[in-house]
């Protein structure tokens, strides 16, 4: 199985879980999420990555206001979520049994 999600960057994996996680949420929600796990989110890393994961058509980026966007889940996006969540539990056996 070829999963396109192995040649995102670990943040970038994080970002679209986050993204996935949540419904519709603005730039500032996904930083709030990820700062929860990563340190030193800021304009100039977060930014740049959701535009990566918009432009490989992983996350769809629509409009709040004129100065707040939202970034919601592709099909694309979803399907890859679900084939690398398929490929770990492959993988790793089940835990805590």
């Amino acid at each position: 199985m070829t999963d396109q999600l192995f040649d995102l960057t670990g943040f970038q994996r994080d970002t679209l879980t986050v993204i996935a996680g949540l419904e519709e949420p603005s730039g500032q929600e996904v930083k709030q999420e990820l700062e929860k796990k990563h340190d030193d989110i800021n304009h100039g890393r977060l930014y740049p990555n959701l535009d990566a994961l918009v432009e490989e058509e992983y996350v769809e980026k629509g409009q709040i206001d004129r100065r707040t966007n939202y970034y919601e889940l592709t099909e694309k996006g979803e399907v890859a979520l679900v084939n690398r969540r398929e490929w770990e539990n492959s993988v790793v056996p089940p835990l805590g049994e």
